[in-house]
This record gives C-alpha cells, sequence and structure tokens, in this order.
C-alpha cells in the first residue's frame, strides 16, 4: 500500500489579527494570514535578497484562539495544506491553496522595541482538535547494542 503525506510547518508572523466567524451550524472558523521570510545570497552580485511569502491559515472549532493571535506576534503552525476552488463575482473559476492548523502556538511578541512583560515570555499553545483521536504509541523496542541508537533518539 503506497502512503502518503500532507504536511506543513511554519514559524513566521500574523499579518493582521485573527478574525473568528461561525458557519450556519454554530462552528468556530478562525482565519489569519502569515508572513514567511527566506534570505539568500546573491550569487552575482554577494548581495542579500530576501523575499516573503504570505500563508493563508484556517483554525476550526478554537473560537478564543482568535484573542491571542494578533498582528506581528510569531507563530509556530503545523497542519495540512487544502486546495479549493469557487467562482468570483465575475464567473472565473478561482483556486486557493490554505494551511488547515492542527496546531498553534504563540512563540514571542510582535518585533518592537518596547520591553516584553513577563506574561508574553512564556508560549501559549493551542490544543490539538478535540475531534482528532490520539495517535497510538509504537511498540517499545530494545535498542540494539550494536548501534547505540534507540527510537528515542529520532526527531520524528
Amino acid at each position: 500500500m503506497a502512503r502518503s503525506v500532507n504536511k506543513v510547518i511554519l514559524i513566521g508572523n500574523l499579518g493582521r489579527d485573527a478574525e473568528t466567524k461561525f458557519t450556519p451550524s454554530g462552528v468556530a472558523k478562525t482565519t489569519f494570514s502569515l508572513a514567511t521570510q527566506r534570505r539568500w545570497k546573491d550569487q552575482q552580485t554577494g548581495d542579500w535578497k530576501e523575499e516573503t511569502d504570505w500563508h493563508n491559515i484556517i483554525v476550526w472549532r478554537q473560537e478564543n484562539v482568535a484573542n491571542y493571535l494578533l498582528k506581528g506576534k510569531q507563530v509556530y503552525v503545523e497542519g495540512r495544506l487544502s486546495t479549493r476552488s469557487y467562482d468570483d463575482k465575475d464567473g472565473n473559476k478561482r483556486w486557493i491553496t490554505e494551511v488547515v492548523a492542527e496546531e498553534v502556538i504563540l512563540l514571542g511578541g510582535a518585533r518592537s522595541t518596547e520591553p516584553a512583560d513577563e506574561s508574553s515570555q512564556q508560549p501559549v499553545s493551542m490544543p490539538r482538535s478535540a475531534q482528532r483521536a490520539p495517535a497510538a504509541a509504537p511498540p517499545r523496542r530494545e535498542p540494539d547494542a550494536s548501534q547505540g541508537v534507540t527510537e528515542d533518539d529520532v526527531p520524528f
């Protein structure tokens, strides 16, 4: 059987305050944009260049998380890619790719010159969706003495 993986991990800064809306059935949908940056050295000029990518993030069933997701805050987002289509006001078909977040963790405050208070020093975590079943723990194996590496040493 073939395996597939759809996993996204991002660390970036919020481009706007998060916004929560509710579906007609009362399910909370929080959305925000996240900026990630990459730097590289131009091989021809030797100058450093920077590029910013913007990501649309969706968080389901977490109505209180928007209170913490404010413009400029640095966050860790873990989730999956989702692509969907819609028809715009002129009847043209448009495609959008979004990250459906399963975990969001506040990492720090906005980039500013103001000193941070003690409450902003601790990361705040949004729990994974309650609808998600916990993963079964893999069976514990005895370490192979000749290698000296156990499953606990593998970071994933």
